[in-house]
């Protein structure tokens, strides 16, 4: 981490910052079989999932979400 902190991020292009971002994102995912799940984000999960099961039109989708943030 302290290499890291040599690194000032807000000098790199927003171009190299996006790269620099993917390839952390990548370096994660190429590890994914070491990320797990704690049994609390499952409970969530698995509420949430029965939560939109009992009514799936309840909601909003995405489209309006995106309008609403614009």
């Amino acid at each position: 981490m302290s290499s890291l902190k040599k690194i000032n991020i807000q000098q790199l292009s927003k171009t190299a910052r996006i790269d620099l971002a993917e390839e952390l994102w990548d370096s994660i995912a190429e590890e994914q079989d070491d990320i797990s799940v704690t049994d609390v984000q499952k409970n969530i999960i698995e509420e949430r999932f029965a939560k939109y099961q009992a009514s799936p039109t309840e909601g909003y989708n995405w489209e309006d979400i995106k309008n609403e943030m614009k």
